[in-house]
């Protein structure tokens, strides 16, 4: 079999899988991630996926995920949430954190940074999986449908720093094999271009003029423009981030919505179930099934630190149901916590044994808490 082929199965079987996920509420982009999970047991295609065809096209679908979260940023939407989300999203999703490193640490005998690196990439929220269920019940403007949102959207300052500090680890790791000028001018360069771009509003206006196929090779041009600056200070994961929110604040609103739709077309259609695939079958599950308690230990803290810190936290705003609400509604996760755990493992940063037990808990969580979510929410109302 060619990869052609083999990319043909995968996405006619991720399509109908697919299509069985989303009756429970659950994405179905997630069905790349089981049947990598399937197939990292026995992988009778290991000559196609430890292809470097594949192994490029895996990247660039993880490459285009972070670009979306860019480019779904808005800073000046983030700085105007109330005082209560920022105080709700930093305690809950530290607090968090904070539990995680302790067993990152101490079960699996990682340096205080890395514990702390890895709690927090698991600690983000995937508030993407709830908006359908809090829109069916009406719940989007009520106080927890606009709490989920509100931490939702300032979870993404919380990704941008956990992306910079990622790339302040792997940097001290490898910097003996790097050319340390030529990866300062890189990362400068990086940083001008996305200020440079978020101040040209005006100039930006021009585009209103074009077509979308026009814009659109624009955008492409400017994402590969940073991941290839980025590549020389091993930090393509950050420029990706970096591009999205400079054009996000480049291109005028009235063409933002149409060329969003077309990157998430391409992104979420071709690159995104390749990466998943590519995250499952990267996982030990030999390791998973000879230590399945490992994998509940790190559901169970995660789950129990997020629903602790958000009744903490919202009792007194938002009361004691929907505050436990919450806390069961941010413990979803989506593709930022992977993405994340994924460039650690291949770094040589964490292992396999850490990375399959990450992946494994987010597979889980994104599995339960939206079919868990939804019953309480329809009993409540």
């Amino acid at each position: 079999m060619n990869v052609f082929l083999f990319l043909a199965g995968i996405f006619i079987v991720t399509f109908f899988l697919g299509r069985v996920l989303e009756r429970f509420r659950i994405p179905w982009v997630f069905s790349a991630l089981l049947i990598g999970s399937l197939m990292a047991i026995n992988n009778p295609f290991g000559e196609i996926t430890s292809s470097q065809t594949f192994s490029f096209l895996a990247q660039l679908g993880m490459y285009f995920l972070l670009f979306i979260i860019g480019f779904e940023m808005d800073l000046k939407k983030t700085m105007k949430k109330s005082r209560f989300i920022f105080k709700a999203t930093f305690f809950i999703i530290l607090f968090e954190a904070l539990f995680g490193s302790l067993i990152v640490h101490y079960v699996f005998g990682y340096e205080w940074l890395v514990s702390f690196l890895v709690a927090l990439s698991f600690a983000t929220v995937g508030e993407a999986v709830l908006v359908p269920i809090l829109d069916e019940f009406k719940l989007i403007r009520k106080p927890l449908g606009q709490t989920i949102i509100g931490v939702g959207t300032l979870d993404d300052v919380i990704e941008t720093f956990t992306l910079v500090l990622m790339v302040m680890i792997i940097g001290s790791r490898v910097q003996e094999y790097m050319n340390l000028p030529l990866v300062l001018i890189s990362l400068l360069i990086l940083f001008i271009l996305t200020f440079g771009l978020t101040r040209l509003k005006k100039e930006g206006k021009k585009f209103n003029f074009l077509n979308i196929e026009t814009l659109f090779l624009f955008v492409i041009f400017v994402f590969f423009l940073f991941v290839g600056i980025g590549e020389f200070a091993e930090s393509a994961a950050l420029a990706s981030l970096l591009s999205g929110i400079s054009l996000r604040t480049f291109i005028p609103e009235r063409r933002l919505k149409f060329i969003e739709s077309e990157i998430k077309t391409m992104c979420y259609g071709f690159f995104a179930p390749i990466f998943f695939l590519w995250v499952g079958l990267s996982m030990n599950m030999k390791y998973l099934f000879s230590s399945p308690l490992l994998v509940f230990l790190v559901i169970v803290v995660s789950v129990c630190a997020k629903i602790f810190g958000s009744y903490i936290v919202g009792k007194g705003e938002i009361g004691k149901m929907n505050s436990i609400l919450l806390g069961i509604g941010l413990s979803v996760r989506l593709s930022t916590s992977m993405v994340i755990t994924k460039i650690l493992f291949d770094s040589g940063i964490i292992g396999s044994e850490l990375y399959s037990v990450i992946i494994a808990s987010t597979v889980f969580i994104t599995f339960i808490i939206p079919v868990l979510f939804s019953k309480l929410v329809a009993r409540m109302a």
